[in-house]
């Protein structure tokens, strides 16, 4: 199967779906022309009680720079009102680096020297309860994307060990089909993470050179795959300054806007990358931070109910002052290399972060913000 987005044919244990979905994204991304808003454009959407998408673009656009305060008070107004002064918190765990694709601007693609690890059960025990120990009951369980190293089966055993410690489990693994995704949710994972990176299909054959990431749309279905099987939520994200940053960061809005309508009783989230550099390399990334926070308010204006990660690849500072604002959830104790928590095996990072905050600062932070730390807000019956 080929569809106009890939380059590439659906390989033979890729699961095709037919969604209407990417088409509808794609074609919305390409007819707005954010230069032409101005700031009546702006002033009209922050007035609607409820934005549709060309609201959300207005929000995007240049015009709406120079109204960031604006739209700041009304996306705290929206949080408040949708999560009160909650703030959730987790941590990621890398039990494995090997991966089968060429992506240009991340550190475990294939082509970059580094120690391959994959962390055996006794060693992903460890891990998870020395992360457990700190206080933590939500969990994020990372690999790189490589089926011939990382099988479901061994994803399945990290599930395992991590029932026993936490209690919300999300994965950012590569992408799987309904029925794959169907027994990670019945072995025990609540949300999947997958980032289309950019959804400029032209830019993101360039980018991701080789391997299963080449195929555009096999990806960007992956979201309404897991909830076909039942997934409780889904994340989404555009890697911040790989592209066109309006036009990224509409298309990953749209996308969860409409799986939310097509599936209402999904748990729908957003994060919040930005391009950093990684070991032996790094991609150029020019995005501000005042433009990352005109993308945070835009989500959450358009937005209000989904939820809103903000990443350790950003300034402490920063960090702080989304949290509450419009971002709902942050990590503490972040390690991006594997068997990075109790240092029993450490690899290279798949990105440099900002944040190395432990658990204890973080939490500390947030109730001096006057702000609620949630180390689980969802409990498993």
């Amino acid at each position: 199967m080929r569809l106009h987005t890939d380059v590439e044919d659906y390989r033979e244990s890729m699961q095709f779906i037919d969604s209407d979905i990417l088409d509808t994204v794609l074609s919305e991304m390409e007819r707005q022309d954010f230069s032409r808003f101005s700031r009546n454009d702006v002033v009209f959407a922050l007035n609607q009680d409820v934005l549709d998408p060309k609201d959300f673009a207005a929000l995007l656009s240049p015009a709406a720079d120079s109204m960031l305060e604006r739209m700041a008070a009304r996306a705290k107004d929206d949080t408040a009102r949708h999560f009160g002064n909650s703030v959730s918190m987790f941590t990621p765990i890398y039990v494995s680096n090997h991966c089968e694709n060429g992506c240009a601007y991340c550190g475990f693609n294939k082509d970059n020297d580094i120690h391959r690890i994959k962390l055996d059960m006794e060693s992903v025990e460890r891990e998870m309860r020395t992360i457990a120990s700190e206080g933590l009951s939500d969990i994020l369980v990372l690999t790189g994307e490589s089926r011939s190293d990382v099988d479901l089966e061994y994803i399945g055993g990290c599930i395992d060990i991590a029932k026993r410690h936490f209690k919300s489990i999300g994965v950012e693994i590569f992408p799987l089909n309904v029925d794959e995704y169907r027994l990670i949710q019945e072995r025990g994972v609540d949300y999947v993470t997958v980032f289309q990176e950019t959804y400029d299909p032209s830019l993101y054959s360039k980018i991701h050179r080789f391997g299963p990431k080449r195929v555009f749309s096999y990806r960007f279905n992956s979201q309404e795959r897991a909830l076909m099987a039942g997934m409780r939520g889904v994340a989404f994200g555009a890697l911040l300054g790989l592209g066109d940053s309006s036009k990224d960061a509409f298309a990953c809005g749209l996308h969860g806007h409409l799986l939310q309508r097509r599936y209402p009783h999904a748990e729908i989230s957003f994060s919040l990358p930005r391009l950093r550099p990684f070991s032996n390399g790094r991609y150029d990334c020019d995005m501000t931070e005042r433009r990352l926070l005109q993308v945070a308010l835009a989500y959450r204006i358009f937005m209000p109910f989904a939820g809103m990660t903000i990443s350790t690849r950003e300034r402490p500072t920063f960090r702080d002052n989304v949290v509450g604002l419009c971002a709902t959830k942050i990590s503490a104790g972040v390690s991006v290399g594997v068997g990075g928590h109790c240092g029993a095996k450490v690899s290279e990072g798949q990105f440099e972060i900002f944040d190395t905050r432990d658990v204890s600062e973080i939490v500390r932070m947030l109730k001096e913000k006057g702000l609620q730390p949630v180390m689980n807000d969802y409990v498993r019956v």
